[in-house]
């Protein structure tokens, strides 16, 4: 069974709810996971990184943000899709990494990327600087459009968060 596989099944046990399984699967393939994200070839990190949130590896999350940092926006993108399914359930792991996020959505070089981080924040708390940078995001007419696009609806979504708690 190659990591994809291992992670794909991972993800099928999480979903299923069986913890037990997951965390044999998780102890079987921790050497890899941390082997693969270390690999000189892009798309063997590219699957780690994707790895770490198909296992739920809460664990990884320093590894996690080396892979928001890697120079391919393949393992960037992978990271991202990791931090956006771990965030579901709580905003901590968005928040942390608020300011990381912040500098992707707006300055990565690949619209992509940016598209996942502008996603990514949508899971953090509503904070007011998040909701300006992407207000800023989706005004300037030099951006594309799907950019612009989400970066719009997702400031929409948090200010209605925040605005339910004021």
């Amino acid at each position: 069974m190659t990591l994809m596989e291992a992670a794909a099944q991972a993800d099928e046990l999480a979903q299923s709810g069986d913890e037990r399984q997951l965390a044999t699967l998780r102890q079987q393939w921790d050497d890899e996971v941390e082997s693969a994200a270390r690999s000189s070839d892009y798309r063997e990190r590219a699957v780690a990184y994707r790895a770490i949130g198909q296992f739920r590896y809460r664990q990884k999350l320093e590894l996690l943000r080396r892979g928001l940092e890697d120079d391919s926006p393949a393992v960037r993108g992978s990271a991202l899709v990791s931090v956006q399914g771990l965030s579901k359930t709580s905003p901590g792991l968005v928040n942390s990494m608020r300011p990381l996020l912040h500098s992707m959505a707006s300055t990565d070089a690949n619209q992509a990327v940016r598209r996942l981080a502008i996603v990514c924040l949508r899971n953090g708390s509503a904070q007011r600087e998040t909701i300006v940078l992407l207000n800023g995001l989706a005004e300037d007419d030099d951006e594309d459009a799907e950019l612009r696009n989400s970066a719009r609806s997702v400031a929409a979504e948090l200010k209605k968060r925040a605005g339910a708690k004021s």
